[in-house]
Formats: C-alpha cells, sequence, structure tokens
C-alpha cells in the first residue's frame, strides 16, 4: 500500500505535537508522519545525529519541518525546558506522544539498585513529568491527546529484560490514572503497545534466524511489524477521530499478544 492510500487526518493539520525520543526507529516515524499530516511537530532525542538528519529527510520529501531539541530524559528540568520552550513559541501543545524508551536486556543477578533506579528513568519516569509538563497549557487550550508507549513484554513474559518489562508494565498503570485524573479537562491518555518492530537497532543487536523464527511462529500475521505499522497508530488517537478514546491499551504485535 502507498502512502497516499492511507488515512489523513484533518484534525492534526496546524495542531502542536511534541514526541519524546523521536530521533530514530518508531519515534522517527512518527515525527514523520505527524510532519505528513501539516502539525507542528517538536521532539527531543539525546542522539543529535540521527535526529538532525531526520529534520533534513523530512524537509527535503516537503513536509513540515520539526524542530529538534537536544535532551537526555533522564534530566527532568531539561525535559520541563524543552516543554516550556514549545509552549512559548508554538503555543500549547494539544498531543504528547511519550515514545522514548530503551530495551537493552540484562540479567536479573546483574540488576543493581543504581541501573533499576536509571531503567525506571529511562523507561517511564519521563512519562510522568512530560504529562505534567503538559498539562495546564492543554487543559486551557481545551484539551489534548497524550498518548504513552508500552509494550507486550511484560504480557507475553519475555525474560531477560526485567527491568524494562517492570517500567512497562507501570506505563499500563500512569495511563489508566492519567486519564482519570486528566478526563475532567478534555484530556485523553491512551497506551499504545508495540510488539517487535523491526527497527535498525533490533535488527543490528538481537535479531536472529532463531528469534526470527520465533517472532514468526508466535504471530498470528507472518511479516515484519515496522515503525510506520506504530506511527499510523499513533496518529489516530492523536487525532479528533478518537475523541472519546481514553484509559484504553491498544495492541499493534501483528497478534502475537
Amino acid at each position: 500500500m502507498t502512502a497516499n492510500q492511507y488515512a489523513i487526518y484533518p484534525s492534526l493539520r496546524d495542531r502542536v505535537v511534541f514526541v519524546t525520543g523521536g530521533g530514530s526507529g518508531i519515534g522517527a516515524s512518527i515525527v514523520e508522519h505527524f510532519c505528513a499530516q501539516g502539525a507542528r511537530v517538536s521532539f527531543v532525542d539525546i542522539g543529535a545525529a540521527p535526529s538532525t538528519s531526520l529534520v533534513h529527510e523530512i524537509e527535503a520529501k516537503g513536509h513540515a519541518r520539526p524542530r529538534f531539541m537536544q535532551c537526555d530524559l533522564k534530566d527532568i528540568e531539561a525535559l520541563r525546558c524543552a516543554v516550556a520552550s514549545v509552549i512559548a513559541q508554538d503555543g500549547p501543545i494539544r498531543v504528547l506522544v511519550n515514545n522514548a524508551a530503551n530495551d537493552d536486556r540484562h540479567a536479573f543477578d546483574d540488576i543493581t539498585p543504581a541501573y533499576f533506579d536509571e531503567r525506571v528513568a529511562v523507561n517511564v519516569r519521563h512519562q510522568l513529568f512530560a504529562a505534567q509538563a503538559v498539562r495546564k497549557a492543554m487543559a486551557e487550550a481545551g484539551g489534548g491527546s497524550i498518548i504513552n508507549m508500552g509494550s507486550i513484554t511484560y504480557v507475553i513474559g519475555q525474560g531477560g529484560m526485567a527491568c524494562y518489562s517492570l517500567a512497562k508494565a507501570a506505563v499500563w498503570g500512569l495511563t489508566r490514572s492519567l486519564a482519570t485524573d486528566l478526563g475532567p479537562e478534555n484530556i485523553r491518555v491512551n497506551m499504545i503497545m508495540p510488539g517487535w518492530v523491526m527497527t535498525e537497532r533490533q535488527k543490528t543487536l538481537w535479531l536472529t534466524p532463531e528469534s526470527e523464527a520465533e517472532m514468526m511462529n508466535s504471530q498470528c500475521l507472518k511479516r515484519h511489524l515496522m515503525p510506520a505499522d506504530l506511527a499510523r497508530a499513533v496518529l489516530f488517537f492523536a487525532a479528533d477521530d478518537s475523541a472519546m478514546c481514553t484509559a484504553q491499551s491498544y495492541v499493534v504485535d501483528a497478534g502475537w499478544s
């Protein structure tokens, strides 16, 4: 299917969007898809080189140019400053996509308190504080959509990544709680749960003939799950088409779980 056969969401044109971890992988596809919809996109990422390249690539395609701000999301004050900068320049953020994460594998016996704290900071803590940072202006503007990126790892009992699975399970609790707290302000909060998405990082670090065979055996749909598959789901939950959807966990995993 070609790109022009997918949905166009008029409500996303000129909408102010903030994406975390937007420089590569799933995040880069999310940024590009919002730009193609005519949204006013800002994104943060720790990696400057891939993020800068992404900005040029999107602009070269004739889409709206996104704004990149380098940020280590473990630094909550830096995250708050980035959000405040976007609001000052573009107005209220109406869509927040909490995408940033790191799924490095780790042996259970090697986990230390310091490593645990770092994994929580990388994979869930910033989601709460990003939501907190956008909430006031979003509410005053009449509401908006917060989309938290989860994972199926804790659902299928994925081994070798206890801290990651714990953090992603926490995203589900965060999503449900914020949906209740922010619903009266017309702010919707949903979680998208990807399966094994074939980003360049995944293919380089962990995809082997054996793991691919296991994936294809587990998935109902016998093809690779790609970043664009997640980005299109994000667009729906950001757009007004999903105006009455909140507190939900939407799985995009080709039927694995």
